[in-house]
């Protein structure tokens, strides 16, 4: 915490109160979350955003009353029509501390059915923790699972309170990171992702307590489907006290899973914070989380990337040209995306042909390494798009093996999907993708997933002639295999997309250094995605591109380039193979790179990242919008201003919160190349002034602290 002593070790802890009532008091920073065993019933006792446990007047303790919620259950599990919040039998409570974190588990035998249920909660100092369930049927039949919350409960009571939410508003295609406030109604409010609505809304979920300050947030590891639901009773029982419930529930056709007869099953999990601030704060704590406890099995990938794929001819002649383009301009990893399978001439169909899963010899007669050798004689690395979980009609595999796909809930076989709960299926693709990295010379593999999300959600019968759901097994089995290869090939760089930005959940991106957040990036909502989807993660996981896709139609050329600067930056190219390279457009592109590899790349995997406009509705309303990211140390930081359309204001005063108010700094306007020194508190507390310009365009401010 700023001017307050360093803390050298992050604080955790559980605080294990028991007794007949047994209290579970989980901390982690000053983030305080708390349960209670009552009646047999696991429920949720309240949070705490200062540190406090709820009984820190030991006498006289601070925690919500289960009678005062409707649904006080601090998560929530129905098998064969059976609710399994209740009738639970203390089973035990254990701890073990691993590294610099902590994993606690409470064990919960039913009293209605043969089940145990483990409620795992691991805690790493930050203000955000991870609780999921372990469920094991210890009974000799079939169980079907037909809901499913890994996290729920009351979450606070209090007078006068009103509450707003903070969600990404876009579901579709395109619309990622689209983030909004809303104030919260006093009923309950759901919202869907990946089912019931799209599947491009991050499953991310902000409540603020507009009264007191309180700020919660959640995330949802999971690609299937998912909700929150949010329960807001301004007025409880006639009296002026208000209650918040939440719910985050995993949602789908049911049964959701059929446990077999002894089979233990663990659920996704849910992230869940809480700290008294501003969304910049709570955005802080949970990157800090995920860059210490989720994302570790790989290492951000900052190399700028630059690809081809169907929309150009993709010959061998093209290929090179577009290399030694890219080699130009400063790329560092060379890719070639969707249509290597196609023949000739049929780039742009290249649908039909996926999951052959061979380079096509009419376009690579010499085979692909030609390509992949010119690559690396241009210093660059060598990288391939694969999309295994999708089978084109003229694949060996969709031909032979129609058991493969998944089936509709109308029984019929999908066009596409493979079915990773079928063991053959999922063994095909993970040795498919295993010889294509080998045989191709990979130093990154570029994954894709293309289809609607309703094809996702499928059933199959089980071996006891019952139907389940598959996405639950299906995202389980897809996770694991991703995370196998990962170790399996510690050395290439796994990059994730999935349509754009359909697959960006903690879950998936375990085995994965970046990820594809949106196949949109074309201005104004290029650089509002960019700003919401560095809130869900941390910067240098989100990859943004330049030219392609059709940004080139609109805005000016150092827009797009700093609209992808504050993320994981990758280029298309700039002019056809045939076409003289303009020097003015290409010094441009190469100024950009060499600020963004030497200046913000270094710092950007340990970044703040500050959204002084998160509301994208706001930001239009305004005509601009701002992003910030500075160093762990704050000794450098960049601010990108970007005018949208319409009400485009003049000039746009801009306050930099990363700033050393200790500190004197450099400060240069990118624009201009001016430089000039300002102190520190100069810039935090009144800023300083840019010209607007026109409607979509930029102004780039690197500061720099002075020795």
């Amino acid at each position: 915490m700023r001017g307050e002593e360093s803390v050298t070790q992050l604080f955790c802890d559980v605080y294990y109160q028991a007794g007949e009532t047994p209290s579970f008091c989980y901390r982690s920073g000053l983030c305080v979350y708390e349960e209670a065993l009552i009646g047999g019933a696991l429920v949720a006792r309240d949070f705490n955003a200062a540190g406090y446990p709820l009984n820190v007047l030991t006498n006289c303790p601070t925690r919500l009353d289960p009678t005062h919620f409707a649904e006080p259950f601090a998560f929530e599990l129905e098998l064969n029509g059976v609710g399994l919040m209740h009738h639970l039998a203390f089973g035990g409570f254990e701890t073990e501390r691993t590294d610099d974190r902590l994993h606690a588990v409470l064990t919960l035998h039913s009293t209605l059915l043969a089940v145990t249920v483990r409620v795992h909660t691991v805690l790493d100092g930050t203000a955000m923790f991870e609780r999921w369930l372990e469920i094991e049927n210890r009974s000799d039949a079939a169980l079907n699972i037909s809901r499913l919350c890994p996290f729920a409960g009351g979450v606070q009571e209090a007078d006068g309170s009103r509450y707003s939410l903070g969600y990404f508003e876009g579901d579709d295609w395109g619309e990622e990171g689209l983030f909004v406030w809303k104030p919260l109604s006093p009923e309950q409010t759901v919202i869907r992702s990946r089912f019931g609505r799209g599947r491009y809304r991050h499953p991310l979920l902000f409540i603020n307590n507009d009264c007191t300050g309180e700020l919660w947030f959640f995330q949802i590891a999971y690609a299937g489907g998912c909700a929150f639901a949010v329960d807001y009773d301004n007025r409880f029982e006639g009296t002026d006290a208000a209650t918040l419930a939440v719910k985050a529930a995993i949602t789908g056709y049911t049964p959701l899973a059929v446990m077999k007869p002894h089979e233990t099953l663990s659920t996704p999990s849910v992230h869940i914070g809480l700290v008294h601030g501003t969304v910049d704060t709570a955005v802080a704590a949970m990157h800090e989380h995920a860059r210490r406890s989720v994302l570790t099995e790989t290492e951000p990938s900052l190399l700028v990337g630059a690809g081809m794929g169907a929309e150009h001819d993709m010959s061998v002649e093209t290929t090179k040209a577009f290399i030694d383009q890219f080699a130009s301009m400063g790329a560092e990893v060379f890719i070639i995306d969707a249509g290597w399978q196609n023949p000739p001439h049929r780039e742009a169909e290249w649908g039909p042909y996926n999951g052959i899963n061979v380079p096509d010899p009419a376009r690579y007669p010499n085979g692909i390494a030609e390509v992949r050798d010119y690559c690396h004689q241009k210093g660059m690395k060598f990288a391939m798009w694969v999309e295994i979980e999708r089978l084109g009609e003229y694949s060996p595999a969709y031909q032979q093996h129609p058991e493969w796909r998944q089936q509709t809930v109308f029984g019929e076989a999908s066009k596409a999907l493979l079915d990773f709960t079928n063991p053959e299926a999922a063994a095909w693709a993970e040795a498919e993708l295993a010889r294509l990295i080998e045989e191709c010379g990979m130093d990154m593999l570029r994954i894709d997933n293309n289809h609607h999300h309703t094809a996702y959600h499928t059933m199959r019968p089980t071996e006891d002639g019952l139907l389940e759901s598959t996405v639950l097994r299906h995202c389980n089995a897809v996770n694991a295999m991703y995370r196998r290869l990962k170790a399996r090939f510690p050395h290439v760089i796994f990059e994730n997309c999935a349509g754009g930005g359909g697959r960006t959940d903690y879950a998936f991106m375990k085995a994965f250094h970046h990820t594809w957040v949106s196949d949109w990036q074309k201005l104004p909502r290029s650089v509002l995605i960019t700003a919401g989807m560095t809130m869900a993660l941390p910067p240098e996981r989100v990859d943004r591109l330049v030219a392609g896709m059709g940004c080139h139609t609109v805005g000016d050329l150092r827009t797009h380039l700093r609209a992808a600067m504050f993320g994981h930056l990758s280029l298309n190219v700039i002019a056809p193979s045939t076409a003289a390279i303009n020097p003015e457009q290409l010094a441009c592109v190469r100024h950009h790179l060499d600020v963004y590899k030497t200046f913000l790349r270094p710092f950007l995997p340990t970044c703040t990242v500050y959204h002084p406009i998160p509301d994208h509705r706001e930001a239009t309303a305004s005509g601009y919008t701002v992003l910030e990211v500075t160093s762990a140390d704050r000794s450098r930081g960049a601010v990108g201003v970007f005018t949208l359309q319409g009400n485009v204001p003049s000039r746009i005063s801009v306050k930099l919160s990363g700033a050393d108010a200790s500190a004197t700094y450099r400060v240069t306007l990118d624009n201009t190349g001016d430089t000039f020194e300002m102190s520190g508190v100069q810039l935090r507390m009144h800023g300083l002034e840019t010209e607007a310009g026109t409607a979509l365009s930029s102004e780039l401010i690197l500061y720099e602290r002075l020795a």
